[in-house]
């Protein structure tokens, strides 16, 4: 099994409703704006789908019900993000039965494993499915750093460690990866401020926030520039820039579901502990996104270049 590891894959936010039960109306809506504009993939239980508090049924619902919606139009990827390697196997297994078509996947959680547990990790995950798995690389957030020799390690043993979501924030990161496995390590540029210059130094895809809430400005900046056009790429890139800068803060979550609202493809509610922005951290928030809302880009159209 494998994934075409390019374009954009929105790390999509979890619906819930008033009751913080899983919103599947809203979720779908929103799956259908990212498929329209024409993303490349679905990754979900990531850090935006609050997955730390889903129970293990609601992933399976997610898991489930995204594959049913998107009808074999895009591959569907469930993050993994467990405390033990017997944990992530069985989390892997479970992704499989349910219809994902690949992995993404964090270093252990919780207890800081060093480069030999991480790496056997990785290993025996990988070797217990035949999903193709993306390696989650984000020391700034998860405090464990996977280097190009432990990837050197990882694709040596395992077919199916494909990919790497490339969030180090060291742009030259992309190329030193190039230059080590060339196409054998496809990256996807996971950090929204850096996603265009990753891009333009060689990166495969995206694994994108903002997109929740703004879809076809997100793809039409990768499609433009695959295209070669990069002035017109830029143009939309700086505008969305600020708008960029909400996924690169503690409460991503509540900024970018805030932003859903405002495209009505979303709503604000959170699951506890978090809750929704209030006082001048939410007047702040919002004059970033009415100012996008005001000055949003007419895009050319990027579904046929």
């Amino acid at each position: 099994m494998s994934i075409d590891w390019k374009g954009v894959m929105p790390a999509v936010t979890t619906k819930f409703t008033d009751k913080d039960t899983l919103d599947m109306q809203m979720f779908e809506t929103n799956i259908q704006a990212q498929l329209n504009a024409g993303v490349h993939g679905i990754v979900l239980g990531g850090t935006l789908g609050e997955a730390s508090t889903l129970t293990d049924d609601e992933k399976r619902t997610l898991t489930k019900e995204t594959v049913n919606i998107v009808d074999g139009k895009v591959p569907v990827l469930l993050n993994i993000a467990e405390q033990t390697t017997k944990g992530a196997m069985e989390a892997a297994q479970i992704a499989e039965e349910d219809g994902a078509k690949g992995l993404m996947m964090l270093p252990p959680m919780r207890y800081k494993a060093g480069d030999r547990e991480t790496v056997e990790y990785f290993k025996a995950v990988a070797n217990s499915t035949s999903l193709p798995i993306m390696v989650y690389n984000n020391p700034i957030d998860y405090k464990i750093e996977v280097s190009l020799d432990m990837f050197d390690e990882l694709v040596s043993s395992c077919p199916n460690i494909q990919a790497v979501k490339e969030s180090t924030r060291d742009i030259s990161n992309v190329t030193r990866i190039k230059n080590r496995f060339g196409d054998r390590l496809k990256i996807m540029t996971g950090v929204d401020t850096l996603a265009l210059e990753s891009l333009l130094m060689g990166a495969d895809g995206w694994v994108a926030g903002l997109v929740c809430a703004f879809p076809a400005e997100t793809v039409a900046i990768y499609e433009l520039q695959k295209a070669g056009r990069i002035k017109e790429a830029i143009e939309i890139y700086r505008w969305f820039l600020p708008l960029l800068e909400l996924d690169i803060n503690p409460k991503l979550v509540q900024n970018i579901k805030l932003a859903e609202v405002y495209t009505k493809i979303g709503t604000e509610n959170v699951r506890a502990p978090r809750l929704p922005l209030i006082g001048e951290e939410r007047k702040h928030v919002l004059h970033i996104i009415e100012e996008g809302m005001r000055t949003r880009p007419t895009l050319p159209n990027y579904k046929n270049l």
